[in-house]
């Protein structure tokens, strides 16, 4: 897998992946940026919630599960010393539909997080990642 990070101007950047999409990633204005692009540690967030959430939409689909909706929302901590990196990740799905198992949500979840999603299971190593989930009836 290869990506191209480009600089635009300040603290403004272009990303472009290998599947030929592109993103703006910015720094705030106290760094020089102009706060028009998502900022890169909120990307490692975005990448985490998208390969977690991937996986858990294809278990659940294979388990034949009515979903009609799922959301992840993604909060983090991270520590006050640079390097400011995560200390905490927690992940709270919310997925709606008809008929829903809990324990095939949650063994969705638990498997994304333990075997499937690449992002979650690398960055476990050094932050500690929690999951939970809510059902929504449609």
């Amino acid at each position: 897998m290869e990506v191209r990070i480009k600089w635009v101007e300040g603290m403004m950047f272009l990303g472009e992946s290998e599947s030929g999409h592109a993103v703006v990633l910015d720094g705030p204005p106290e760094l020089g940026g102009k706060n028009m692009g998502v900022r890169p540690m909120e990307m490692l967030l975005l990448g985490m919630g998208g390969c977690s959430s991937i996986d858990v939409m294809q278990i659940l689909e294979k388990g034949r599960q009515n979903v009609t909706d799922c959301v992840a929302e993604i909060t983090a901590e991270r520590v006050d010393t640079i390097p400011k990196v995560f200390s905490k990740i927690h992940l709270h799905f919310i997925v709606t539909g008809k008929d829903l198992k809990e324990a095939v949500v949650a063994r969705a979840i638990k498997l994304s997080a333990e075997k499937y999603c690449s992002a979650s299971i690398m960055l476990e190593k050094a932050v500690d990642i929690t999951h939970d989930f809510e059902i929504v009836e449609a």
